[in-house]
């Protein structure tokens, strides 16, 4: 039972990061119909911006705020002067943008901070909390992480339903030629949303790298494990991509504790194509109705 507890716990923890990594790639292919490839290194690099000011000896949390502001700045600067270029054109025009923007800020980050392996400081502590005697697996730390994607999926979601800004991304993401029509500003929108979409990826990545080490390789892994749950959760759905990512953690804490942590990748993809034969949408994929 305690071994089911802490494997449990484990993975909550490791899908909530799952969780915010997804957001960042649902809300991205909501607005552009884009899978950014590139998201885990910008919000790599943001994390190390977060580092180099923790260093020099101002607060995490100073750190932390920059960091998500950098991740702002960072999306809307990609969407405006790179990605804007292929809108319109072929779909794998922009998947080999994207890839060529993993490449090129990988080098990027190497050339500027070092590719030696540093270590990223948490706010809270990283031991597990006494109950009755017991030490369970879950530590100040992994509350943190579960109420930071907790507070950023509960703005986005009353961001998109009950605010006029919000009415207007939905509609510029739904059909931008009709937006246009309507007077939505669809480009200002589109920026929006990627700059969004990089707030939450730069919380996954210092949510990550919060008491391990950082490298300029070391959010890579996590790409394949949000893609997954954003395709479990469904590509369409904030919500969804949340709930994609705690299953997804919890399922693969359960293989690597009972089965064995070699086996983790293969039940992602295991995972992924059950999903794929079963539901291409995704648990949360909502049914449209088509005429024929």
């Amino acid at each position: 039972m305690q071994q089911l507890l802490t494997t449990a716990l484990t993975g909550l923890t490791l899908g909530v990061v799952y969780a915010a990594f997804a957001l960042a790639l649902v809300l991205i292919w909501r607005a552009t119909r884009i899978v950014n490839f590139a998201q885990a290194p910008m919000a790599m690099i943001t994390t190390y911006l977060a580092l180099v000011l923790i260093d020099a000896g101002w607060s995490y949390w100073l750190g932390f705020a920059v960091a998500l502001l950098s991740g702002l700045l960072l999306g809307a600067v990609v969407e405006r002067f790179v990605v804007r270029f292929v809108s319109g054109k072929p779909e794998i025009n922009a998947v080999i943008l994207t890839l060529g923007l993993f490449i090129v800020l990988h080098a990027l980050a190497a050339l500027v901070f070092g590719a030696r392996y540093r270590s990223f400081p948490a706010p809270f502590g990283l031991t597990g909390f006494q109950v009755g005697g017991t030490t369970i697996a879950l530590t100040g730390f992994g509350v943190f992480t579960v109420a930071a994607v907790a507070v950023v999926l509960t703005g986005l979601v009353l961001l998109f339903r009950g605010t006029d800004l919000g009415l207007r991304m939905r509609a510029a993401a739904f059909d931008q030629e009709v937006a246009r029509l309507l007077g939505v500003r669809v480009g200002r929108m589109l920026t929006l949303g990627w700059a969004l979409a990089a707030l939450a990826g730069s919380l996954a990545g210092l949510l990550i790298a919060g008491g391990g080490l950082v490298h300029p390789s070391y959010m890579d892994g996590v790409v394949v494990y949000g893609f997954v749950a954003a395709v479990l959760g469904g590509l369409d759905s904030p919500v969804g991509a949340v709930v994609g990512g705690v299953v997804l953690g919890l399922s693969l804490s359960l293989v690597s504790g009972y089965v064995g942590a070699e086996l983790v990748p293969l039940a992602a993809l295991g995972i992924l194509m059950v999903v794929l034969l079963l539901k291409p949408g995704g648990l949360f994929a909502s049914v449209r109705e088509r005429r024929v």
